[in-house]
């Protein structure tokens, strides 16, 4: 029976099945992963050396026999694969197997053609070391396997004898042999290309997964430093309620709150907002705080701490960041609150006796904005039951679902309907009427408090 170049075309391509197969599962497993790996140790090359001489042999029991005896296959596809990852030993290894096996079959072609298979493996090892170790892409795999089955071809004709036969099988063979050795070549550059690329995304994703799993713990850490600046608890100060809250939006935040022992009689209320969201606003915090404490205890006048505090803030600001504040200095013993408002929502004050809320205003700019502010500096008197809530826009402008802020009235209508509680459950009133009204929405800005009752 005539064999003809289409049949032989139709029977190789028919094997490039196979070789999908036979990449799919290869690259899968432990021992080549640790060769992509370069962990090119004894027992990886053995696997590769057994695995690719195998197919070797496959591709010659695959191929189709020739009349002359002469075989048409792609024996030479397992070495040059094993050459090009494993490098010229574990190329040479799997060329000698299936080299050996196809010198067996015998033939008038077989030198040649061991030969062939020999050489495939050790050329695709020497690219290997000439590449160091980096996998050639898929264009120069088939520019490989194109040129090392035309090298094939020209060692028949060069070594088989009679010529006539050989060049009669040469080309016969050499179109579907060159072509089904660079097809196959292709497809299984083409699975090791997609399995170096799922491998790098892994990698990468994995290596992000940390890098988050990192931040997240460094901003775990920061937050709890943040608040660890904080006062733990209010001073028990005699005639005299106090109690703060601070929730920041995001792992720290930029509000904050302080009682400063101004002197054995005063305490310093303070609390601020400073500009921006997030670690800038947390330093810029820190720094704050640190400041308006340091010039604060000692300084029984609070427009004066304030605008020193101010003056070094100024100096220190390289970021143009600024913050409200609002501070003042308590009187226990003469029930005054004296007070200054550096730009910050001005505190609502309730008075006991006629139920009416006044609002604890003064003229003032926010802190780093320029050297040199004035600040107005108030005093009230303080009676027994007056209220005053000292608060952030946190609390104000908190929304719900439809787009709607909390505002000014809700609070004061809070502090209004809960004055009879003490100043910590109106604390934890008013946040849990915050935490209602938002319905779940995210927390946008960060919420701070302060109460004051005189007991």
């Amino acid at each position: 029976m005539e064999v003809t170049i289409a049949d032989l075309s139709l029977d190789l391509v028919e094997k490039i099945c196979v070789v999908v197969l036979f990449a799919y599962i290869v690259t899968r497993t432990k021992y080549f992963t640790q060769v992509l790996g370069r962990q090119l140790d004894v027992k990886n090359r053995f696997f590769l050396v057994l695995v690719f001489g195998g197919f070797s042999i496959y591709g010659t029991y695959s191929g189709v026999e020739l009349p002359s005896g002469a075989i048409a296959n792609i024996r030479d596809l397992g070495p040059m694969i094993a050459g090009l990852v494993g490098g010229p030993v574990v190329g040479l290894a799997a060329g000698l197997i299936g080299g050996i096996h196809r010198y067996f079959l015998g033939g008038f072609t077989a030198v040649p053609c061991a030969l062939a298979t020999v050489i495939a493996g050790l050329a695709g090892g020497v690219i290997n070391r000439w590449r160091k170790g980096d996998l050639v892409g898929i264009p120069g795999a088939m520019v490989f396997a194109f040129l090392m089955e035309s090298f094939h071809m020209g060692l028949a004709l060069l070594i088989a004898r009679p010529f006539s036969e050989a060049l009669a099988v040469v080309k016969l063979v050499s179109v579907p042999m060159i072509l089904a050795n660079t097809i196959g070549m292709a497809i299984f550059a083409l699975v090791l290309t997609n399995l170096i690329k799922e491998r790098r995304t892994a990698a990468e994703r994995d290596g992000y997964r940390r890098e988050l799993e990192r931040r997240a713990y460094e901003m775990e850490i920061a937050g709890g430093i943040q608040q660890s600046f904080l006062p733990e608890s209010p001073p028990r100060i005699e005639g005299v309620e106090l109690a703060a809250l601070n929730l920041p939006a995001k792992e720290v935040g930029g509000d904050f709150y302080d009682f400063i022992p101004v002197s054995q009689q005063k305490w310093g209320l303070v609390i601020a907002d400073v500009s921006g969201k997030g670690i800038p606003a947390a330093l810029f915090m820190a720094l704050s705080r640190a400041v308006v404490r340091a010039n604060a205890v000692g300084n029984p006048t609070a427009s004066q701490a304030i605008r020193r505090a101010n003056d070094l803030i100024v100096e220190d600001d390289k970021v143009n960041m600024f913050v409200t504040l609002f501070y003042s200095v308590l009187d226990p013993a003469g029930k005054t609150l004296t007070y200054v408002n550096a730009g910050h929502n001005p505190p609502l004050m309730l008075r006991q006796d006629g139920h009416a809320i006044a609002l604890l205003e003064a003229k003032g700019i926010a802190l780093g904005v320029m050297p040199d502010i004035g600040l107005e500096e108030r005093e009230i008197s303080l009676r027994k039951g007056d209220i005053v809530v000292l608060y952030t826009d946190g609390v104000t402008e908190a929304i719900n679902s439809s787009e709607e802020q909390f505002g000014k009235e809700r609070l004061t209508s809070i502090v209004e309907k809960n004055s009879n509680l003490t100043a910590s459950g109106l604390v934890e009133r008013i946040q849990q009427e915050v935490a209602e009204f938002s319905q779940g929405q995210p927390q946008f800005d960060d919420l701070t408090l302060m109460i004051l009752k005189v007991a």
